[in-house]
């Protein structure tokens, strides 16, 4: 008998030895008592505005820490209603639970009830995987009992009601009754209490700023469970169910227009303040005025002329002088996409890049009043072809950029050579050329993001300096300690001033005589027009001495459009946006510009063409105010060339 006794015993030990080698010896160990209310919190992110203004939060919001005692007993109660009922009067396990979820588990022939308990439960949200496997439960039952082990019933209940995820990014339930109802956990009426406490059990299916019916079922079936407990009375409980709670504005609205601004901010923000990083207030270089309007150029815009053109979305990216981001708008409804058109797309800019190939022309000797044949022309088996076809003969490389004829820009291109023009482009932060791009580069073949053509455009509106644009002031914690502030931002020098007054001085002309007359609205301007292969991305990237803005519109699945063109709904929607943003400044030009150098100021002894030139000059301007953007469509990148030496 003692034999038979000792080898059960033995049995029994070498099988817990076993579970705890297999299952339990990795188990998380419960943190300090002091830090459980803290244990794994991500940290929370107040958005200011640029003067200050809280725009939004962001990261998980749990609200403040409260106790038992501030809240009024239905709401803990409704909390066991739903989840616990027995929490009281059973242990960190509760085998009577297990027992019955086995039995209506088995007859369904599928898991409809769970036995966990509210310890296990905590447990499992603070500690462990979502994972259903048995390791998982049996470590979630062992962190179940050292949990009430170091904690009685009632704070297990505090930490839990503190602790427990309540969908739409929301912890706890002063975090939730604030997100929801614009109130303390304190204030919450007994209809709002059985809502909330009906979110736990799927939080994100159930969340109530995606509607509540869900929710509300369930509160009735927890409403109905107070009652059998004794915890309301029958009077209670049909005056909740009377009472549909109703969501606070702020809940219902959502973070509106400054959604893709605050997911661009927040990425920058947690690499800025590093892991482990305490709740943090972020001040933007955002102008709620400057949102507005370029939210409602877009929406405006998209809704009249853009839905008979077949365009579906558009970006906007509007910048100070030092390159703060004053606004930035990621498409027409960030609550149906979220997706950042301003920053993650990489699209087409067609001949929005011209600029820069005639940045990198003048590098190499080439001056505005240079005569360029436009006239038929082979690359291999590629032969660009203009806009409308057609050819204009000698015109300067100031005509060609204001008429945007592909034929020039693809000669000043060659000229300039492949390493130049991505070497500029570099230095402009264009990050997505090759070291090398081939001859369709011209042509804008290579993808862009707006946000990096629009900085690029800065450069010229600096008179050949560089910021980086930036959209983050400051970041200090909830306590006050800074973490970050934006330096004062240098201006790199990375193109000659007197190239770039001949560039600004050209792109004026493309939106006083050129592809850009959309665009003009009374005040020195320039800027460039752009429509890639097919229609599928129209561009307008501009610049006054107060702001660059740069504005894309096409259709996420690169369906093309009606013919839109740079020159048509993206000036339009520039235009709408600048008038607003300028409202209140003095008119004025770009102080460094330089006095602009013609060809009888300074007669260029490479050629002699000037007395036909001028009325090949004048020729080209009037033709110019009749034609409409002549981008053409380029072929993909690597194709055209055919890989020919520069």
């Amino acid at each position: 008998m003692a034999l038979v006794l000792g080898l059960l015993v033995g049995a029994g030990a070498a099988g817990a030895g076993y579970v705890w080698w297999a299952y339990l010896r990795d188990t998380p160990p419960l943190p300090a008592r002091e830090t459980l209310f803290a244990a794994g919190r991500a940290p929370g992110i107040q958005f200011l505005d640029r003067s200050g203004q809280q725009i939004a939060a962001r990261g998980p919001r749990y609200g403040q820490r409260v106790r038992l005692a501030q809240l009024p007993p239905y709401v803990p109660q409704a909390f066991l209603a739903a989840e616990d009922r027995r929490f009281y009067r059973h242990g960190p396990v509760d085998l009577r639970a297990i027992a019955r979820a086995f039995v209506v588990n088995y007859r369904a022939g599928r898991v409809v009830q769970g036995g966990s308990t509210l310890s296990q439960q905590l447990s499992k949200g603070l500690f462990l995987t979502p994972d259903q496997t048995m390791k998982r439960k049996l470590q979630e039952a062992l962190l179940a009992w050292r949990l009430e082990k170091a904690l009685s019933k009632d704070e297990v209940l505090e930490l839990y009601l503190n602790r427990i995820f309540f969908g739409a990014n929301t912890y706890g339930i002063d975090g939730a009754a604030r997100t929801y109802f614009g109130k303390t956990a304190g204030q919450l009426k007994l209809s709002e209490a059985a809502l909330l406490a009906a979110l736990p059990k799927a939080p994100s299916r159930l969340a109530l700023t995606r509607g509540m019916d869900g929710a509300l079922i369930r509160s009735r079936l927890i409403l109905a469970q107070m009652r059998r407990e004794g915890w309301i009375t029958a009077e209670q409980e049909q005056q909740a169910l009377t009472e549909v709670p109703v969501l606070s504005p702020q809940a219902v609205r959502g973070e509106g227009d400054y959604g893709w601004v605050l997911d661009y901010a927040t990425l920058e923000a947690v690499r800025i303040a590093g892991p482990n990083a305490p709740d943090l207030v972020v001040r933007l270089s955002i102008d709620p005025t400057m949102q507005a309007a370029a939210t409602g150029a877009v929406k405006a815009v998209l809704a009249g002329d853009g839905r008979r053109a077949g365009a579906s979305q558009a970006a906007v990216v509007l910048l100070a002088p030092d390159g703060s981001i004053r606004a930035m708008v990621g498409g027409v409804d960030y609550e149906a996409s979220n997706f950042n058109r301003a920053v993650q797309a990489r699209r087409q800019p067609g001949s929005t890049f011209k600029p820069l190939i005639y940045a990198a022309a003048l590098d190499k000797g080439v001056v505005p009043t240079d005569t360029i044949v436009d006239g038929p022309v082979r690359f291999g088996t590629w032969s660009p072809q203009n806009y409308g076809g057609g050819y204009r003969g000698p015109v300067t490389v100031e005509v060609a950029l204001i008429n945007s004829i592909n034929t020039v820009a693809v000669k000043l291109a060659q000229q300039a050579g492949g390493a130049a023009i991505g070497t500029l482009a570099r230095r402009f932060g264009i990050t997505t050329l090759p070291d090398r791009p081939d001859l369709s580069v011209a042509l804008g073949a290579y993808e862009v993001s707006l946000l990096e053509l629009t900085g690029a455009f800065q450069v010229f509106q600096l008179g050949g300096k560089r910021v980086k644009p930036g959209v983050i002031e400051s970041i200090d914690t909830v306590f006050g300690d800074n973490l970050y502030s934006r330096p004062s931002p240098m201006a790199v020098p990375v193109y000659d001033l007197s190239r770039a007054s001949m560039m600004v001085r050209m792109m004026e002309k493309v939106v006083q005589l050129g592809t850009a007359r959309r665009a003009a609205f009374g005040r020195p301007a320039a800027g460039k027009t752009g429509t890639s292969q097919n229609w599928r991305d129209a561009w307008f990237v501009g610049f006054t001495p107060d702001y660059v803005a740069g504005v894309w519109v096409g259709n996420d699945n690169d369906r093309p459009m009606n013919r839109v063109v740079g020159g048509d709904l993206p000036a339009l929607i520039w235009r709408r946006l600048m008038v607003e943003a300028h409202k209140g400044l003095a008119v004025r030009d770009f102080p460094w510009l330089l006095p602009e150098v013609t060809a009888q100021d300074q007669p260029d002894p490479r050629n002699g063409f000037y007395e036909t030139l001028s009325a090949e000059f004048s020729r080209a301007r009037a033709e110019a105010a009749e034609q409409a953007d002549d981008d053409a469509p380029p072929l993909r990148p690597g194709v055209p060339a055919d890989g020919l030496p520069y």
